[in-house]
């Protein structure tokens, strides 16, 4: 795990780690499969329009739960995640054809946005180069949500997930 940086909620608020740790027991691969409703999962093709679908989901659900000050950096981060998944998942050597996934899950006063994608290679950082195209996007997901890290699924492949707290 890498730390970064950056609704009201009736429940207890947890600590960030308690919300690991909570992940962690339950596991991504049931996380992705339950049907919450204090969780949103959508499948996406493995195309490049689906930074702009997951986009939308994430802004609109977290309206819903009234986390709409989460937006914008959920937003940016889930944009770069799912440009990754769909990067790795158009490599020759994938030739699955299971979908991305994204998922959030609302763990008062957080949120746990996860992207889960068919390639089992983990996510590396690297030094950010602002004058390139490319290669900024972990920096970015590290500086705009409070923890990120990544898990693999059981089933094959990853989830990178990344935390965001709320107010109470």
């Amino acid at each position: 795990m890498t730390a970064g940086g950056t609704g009201r909620m009736v429940e207890e608020p947890r600590s960030a780690a308690a919300c690991l740790q909570a992940t962690r027991e339950i596991g991504f691969d049931e996380l992705l499969a339950a049907d919450r409703s204090d969780s949103a999962a959508c499948p996406l093709p493995r195309q490049a329009d689906s930074v702009k679908t997951a986009r939308d989901v994430t802004r609109s659900t977290l309206d819903d739960w009234g986390l709409s000050e989460l937006s914008d950096d959920a937003a940016l981060v889930v944009s770069e995640l799912v440009t990754n998944a769909v990067r790795y998942a158009l490599c020759p050597s994938d030739r699955s054809e299971a979908p991305i996934t994204l998922m959030l899950l609302r763990l008062s006063p957080h949120v746990l946005l996860a992207v889960a994608d068919p390639s089992d290679t983990p996510p590396v950082p690297k030094e950010p180069d602002f004058v390139s195209e490319n290669g900024r996007g972990l920096y970015i997901v590290e500086t705009y949500s409070r923890y990120w890290g990544w898990d693999h699924l059981s089933r094959g492949g990853k989830a990178v997930w990344a935390l965001f707290s709320g107010t109470v």
